[in-house]
């Protein structure tokens, strides 16, 4: 499992693949998400803007990635 961390309160599931380093861009992101490639705490999630908080985790290709503070 990855994590990755934030400074502030969320962050925006798109902004959360590009910080992972899954996807290189937001366009890739946007797309990935629609097509219901990303599971956001084990639910297909085809939100971009969905926030997520510490403790939230989502999967993309079969990583999965946790959020910390």
């Amino acid at each position: 499992m990855k994590t990755i961390t934030i400074k502030d309160e969320f962050i925006k599931l798109g902004q959360a693949l590009k910080l992972a380093d899954l996807v290189s861009d937001g366009v890739r992101a946007k797309y990935a998400i629609l097509d219901e490639e990303v599971k956001v705490n084990g639910q297909i999630c085809t939100q971009r803007g969905k926030k997520l908080y510490p403790g939230d985790e989502f999967t993309f290709e079969g990583i999965t990635v946790k959020i910390e503070k």
